[in-house]
């Protein structure tokens, strides 16, 4: 074969498979992941506390897929999604805003981009989520049956004078309310995947090959459900109802093999990690994540069912940070109440004497209420390195139960879903 016609055919190739690769793309099912779950799914990390991931350069990365360098938000290639909250229907190109409001991301930003990045494909994401929701009522699914009330959470409540009936009442018409609407959003969207996504092509069908529960706060603090939840067992019930959870999901969305995802309650980190503040909640904590990934190992559920204990996406750095932040705010509230403020700032001042004019000017702040911040911020900037000063400005923009409103926390949690979806659905519509 001659140096010409090699090229030819080699080039010819080469456009063929291109040509293929691009064809057997096309044929290939669109992937539906569905993310469900109360306000941690919902996501309250603010998009101001992003810039927080590039400052180690592990995230820097993950901060470029996506903000651009200007830090406007990037909108994400081929990922759309569809989301159902307390504000009702928000749709589109994925991007930040999809959390609990407008300037807020929960783990579905990173969960997608990371997602569409394993697949190489266009990607559908489904979302359903409410702040302070709870399995034991208000995410029952059917086959868990009535909520079963506990004796003595009744005779507290006689105790209390309340109406016994009204309140089972009450519990039976809210019971199942959200894993209801959870479906009833999925199949409306499934119905009609071109409102959402519109290049959608209905005769290369759709796969279910994902579904993420990220729940577990209103569960793990009641006490009227789980009486016995400092005790080994104390949340079974949870880990029961989370089984009929999974059963029932795949069944009502035609997916009985469907991969799903538990992410473990994990505000707070490892409990191995807790400061000493923290221990007295520990042995609870740990019980309750225990409960949660319980049905991971279940056989029925070999392979197919996933914990994934987002206690090792938590910013360890950033919560010490706080702690020591706190530690000087409690100094200043503690110096304002027995009036030693002007202690402080002598300190501050290297114990130099005030002029009369530096007195009068304390004296001024104080009255205008200004003077806490101004002695907090002095602290502050003798405590901390540049860096830390950076992260303690950005990095927090929630509670602790809201994983510290982090955006780097969320973001690293919804990778972690996204790396431990199984790709092995075969749940073709």
């Amino acid at each position: 074969m001659n140096k010409i016609s090699y090229k030819s055919t080699l080039l010819s190739l080469l456009i063929f498979l291109g040509w293929s690769s691009s064809l057997l793309q096309a044929q290939t099912p669109l992937k539906v992941f569905v993310l469900v779950g109360q306000s941690n799914m919902e996501g309250h990390a603010k998009i101001s506390t992003l810039p927080h991931i590039g400052m180690d350069p592990s995230g820097k990365s993950m901060m470029a897929e996506m903000l651009a360098d200007d830090g406007t938000p990037k909108i994400v290639d081929d990922v759309w999604i569809s989301y159902l909250s307390p504000n009702g229907v928000k749709a589109g190109r994925l991007t930040t805003g999809f959390g609990a409001d407008e300037n807020k991301i929960g783990p579905e930003l990173t969960f997608g981009i990371y997602m569409q990045k394993r697949l190489k494909q266009p990607v559908l994401i489904i979302k359903a989520a409410w702040g302070g929701k709870s399995i034991n009522t208000d995410f029952r699914s059917p086959s868990a049956g009535p909520y079963p009330f506990d004796q003595e959470a009744l005779e507290r409540l006689h105790e209390q004078g309340k109406d016994i009936d009204a309140v089972k009442n009450a519990k039976i018409e809210s019971t199942g309310y959200y894993y209801r609407q959870t479906i009833d959003h999925v199949k409306s969207v499934l119905k009609d995947i071109k409102s959402v996504y519109p290049n959608y092509d209905p005769s290369n069908g759709y796969q279910l090959s994902g579904i993420v529960w990220f729940q577990g706060w209103n569960d793990m603090v009641d006490r009227s459900t789980y009486p016995a939840r400092d005790q080994a067992g104390g949340y079974d019930a949870y880990s029961s109802v989370l089984a009929n959870f999974i059963r029932d999901i795949r069944k009502d969305l035609s997916a009985p093999d469907c991969p799903f995802i538990i992410g473990v309650m994990g505000a707070g980190g490892p409990v191995s990690k807790y400061t000493k503040e923290q221990q007295r909640y520990a042995g609870i904590h740990q019980n309750f994540r225990d409960a949660m990934a319980a049905p991971a190992s279940q056989a029925e559920f070999k392979d197919q069912v996933i914990a994934v204990l987002t206690e090792n996406s938590w910013d360890l750095e950033l919560a010490a940070i706080l702690k020591r932040d706190d530690a000087l705010r409690s100094r200043i509230n503690q110096a304002k109440k027995n009036g030693s403020l002007l202690e402080i700032a002598k300190q501050l001042n290297q114990n130099k004497e005030f002029s009369d004019k530096d007195r009068e000017e304390f004296n001024s702040l104080q009255k205008q209420n200004k003077l806490d911040a101004i002695l907090l911020e002095s602290l502050r900037t003798k405590t901390f390195t540049t860096r830390e000063y950076s992260i303690l400005k950005i990095g927090k923009s929630n509670a602790e139960y809201h994983y510290l409103g982090s955006g780097k926390i969320l973001a690293q949690i919804g990778k972690s879903f996204a790396d431990a979806i199984p790709l092995k659905s075969t749940n073709k519509r």
